[in-house]
């Protein structure tokens, strides 16, 4: 078994808060995140896929495949948008760290897993230099 990793990079804005919550109520829980007009980060993420090598080809996906895949179901879907209203794989879902990288593997599994022996492994985001998110699946 053998474990393959790409590393992408997007930037996108987004904001913690709940309608049902006052102003007040927001800045209280998250803080300088709540603010009204956004904010943004320079997120990087870490796709690792695997599998067995084919003796074939010498590898187990050809890494253009996997690029590719991810900037279709994940890059363009959120690199300069705002996460909280334009990314429909998040519509209705707080856009913290962890909800976005469990949503990108859900993107991302069914067009990876399409190609024959590769397995989504897992999707590490980090919204910051000190704080990421890594999720493997259920």
């Amino acid at each position: 078994m053998i474990h393959i990793t790409r590393k992408e990079h997007f930037n996108a804005a987004h904001r913690m808060y709940r309608d049902e919550w006052t102003a007040e109520k927001n800045f209280e829980m998250f803080g300088k995140c709540a603010n009204p007009n956004w904010h943004g980060h320079n997120y990087n993420l870490f796709v690792t896929v695997k599998g067995q090598v084919t003796h074939q080809t010498g590898y187990l996906i050809d890494l253009k495949e996997l690029k590719t895949i991810i900037h279709e179901y994940v890059i363009e879907k959120l690199d300069h948008k705002n996460i909280n209203l334009d990314v429909d794989f998040m519509k209705g879902k707080m856009a913290s760290t962890e909800l976005l990288c469990i949503e990108i593997f859900n993107q991302l599994k069914a067009p990876i897993e399409a190609y024959e022996g590769v397995f989504l492994h897992s999707v590490k985001l980090y919204e910051t230099e000190n704080n990421s998110a890594e999720y493997f699946g259920e």
